[in-house]
């Protein structure tokens, strides 16, 4: 059973899907037989590229007793009901990040699947990332004692690409702390191994024709004495890319002249409705759509740069491993190309359901990263810290 493919329905053939699509071309340890999408062309290329059938509605997908777990991919506001409806149908969930929009849903999600006993993973988030997981083990033999401090920072052009008219919507889970605070936190989580117990966040809205959150900064404190600033802007202007030698989120190599491309290309766009027909026309079944290149990427994805400090030296994870700072020399630990983007999602899946292992990404988990961005939203709000209290009263989970 262990060398069996997973056989993976698709909730959503929109834009996560087209990230993770070459992650399911080259793992063998996945199989897409089956997906769901309202999009009648998005559903009629899904039965060309991969001869399974496509559904217009989730239940159709669902009911589809060949489908073992569901990858779903569908926009934010929809993963709770849609997690209930795999759960209902006795399928294991794969989810996209953040887990939901509300703590209420995280718990009732969590409770649906262990009373129908499938397992929940929540990713991809940049937590499965192998450098941030090496860097982890280090962390976890001990060398370099106790992690005291974390600093992690990212300048994107986030804001401007395509947008669906909700994603600039907070209370629709649009903007960046919904989308790109739960890679950051989630990132931050890992590294630190400990609880997050208070929180005190800034957010900048600056942008009235994008009216969200399009920058914060915060500082994190840990139940174990260590603490974290992490800052982000999708405003478009400084891309921390540059500190990263010019490779992308995703991994690719990045060209510096392509500076304020997605300002350009917006200024283009007339408006809203027109935004939201140029997004879907990108993505996967799209007049625009551009199939994935089938190379293997020559580094690991990251979000952006990141300093563990620890009492015995410094880590810095990159795209290609971690550089080692001690306390008179330094040293960089490669890693092995990656022959699969992201194939440490399909690595943790695998573990879960064919080798019976717990998960890592999984419920509590996910609902501990957006119980933090949720605090940060409320902070910003209050312009106070979010004391210990409430954040235990958070996690008081079902």
């Amino acid at each position: 059973m262990s060398g069996t493919p997973i056989r993976l329905g698709v909730v959503g053939l929109g834009r996560a899907f087209t990230l993770m699509l070459p992650t399911f071309l080259g793992d063998r340890r996945v199989q897409l037989a089956g997906a769901c999408d309202p999009r009648a062309a998005a559903r009629e290329q899904f039965s060309r590229d991969f001869a399974a059938p496509a559904y217009a509605t989730l239940d159709e997908l669902a009911r589809d007793p060949s489908i073992e777990a569901l990858y779903i991919a569908s926009p934010h506001q929809f993963h709770a009901e849609h997690t209930r409806i795999a759960a209902m149908h006795g399928k294991h969930v794969l989810l996209e990040k953040p887990m939901a929009l509300s703590l209420d849903e995280c718990d009732a999600m969590i409770a649906q699947c262990r009373e129908a006993g499938v397992r929940m993973i929540v990713g991809h988030c940049h937590s499965f990332d192998a450098p941030y997981l090496r860097t982890r083990a280090l962390i976890d033999t001990g060398e370099f004692g106790r992690v005291r401090m974390i600093h992690a920072i990212n300048y994107t052009d986030f804001l401007y690409r395509p947008r669906r008219p909700e994603e600039l919507k907070t209370a629709e889970g649009g903007g960046v702390v919904f989308s790109q605070a739960a890679h950051q936190v989630d990132v931050v989580r890992l590294l630190a191994g400990s609880e997050v117990v208070r929180v005190r966040a800034v957010t900048g809205a600056w942008d009235r024709e994008r009216d969200t959150e399009g920058a914060y900064s915060v500082l994190l404190w840990f139940a174990s004495g260590a603490f974290a600033s992490l800052t982000y802007s999708g405003y478009g202007h400084f891309d921390s890319d540059e500190w990263t030698g010019w490779v992308g989120e995703m991994g690719q190599a990045k060209n510096p002249a392509d500076h304020g491309g997605a300002r350009r290309r917006l200024m283009r766009i007339g408006n809203a409705d027109e935004e939201a027909r140029l997004k879907n026309e990108g993505t996967y079944g799209g007049p625009s759509y551009k199939p994935p290149d089938s190379a293997a990427p020559a580094s690991y994805q990251h979000f952006g740069p990141v300093i563990v400090s620890c009492e015995g030296g410094d880590l810095r994870p990159v795209p290609d491993g971690v550089w080692i700072h001690g306390h008179e020399t330094k040293r960089h630990e490669a890693l092995p190309p990656p022959a699969v983007p992201r194939s440490e999602v399909i690595d943790e899946l695998v573990a879960v359901l064919r080798d019976g292992r717990p998960a890592l990404h999984d419920g509590p988990w996910a609902r501990a990263t957006l119980q933090v961005c949720l605090a940060m939203l409320e902070s910003a709000r209050r312009d106070r810290e979010v004391p210990a209290e409430l954040m235990s009263m958070r996690t008081a989970a079902t």
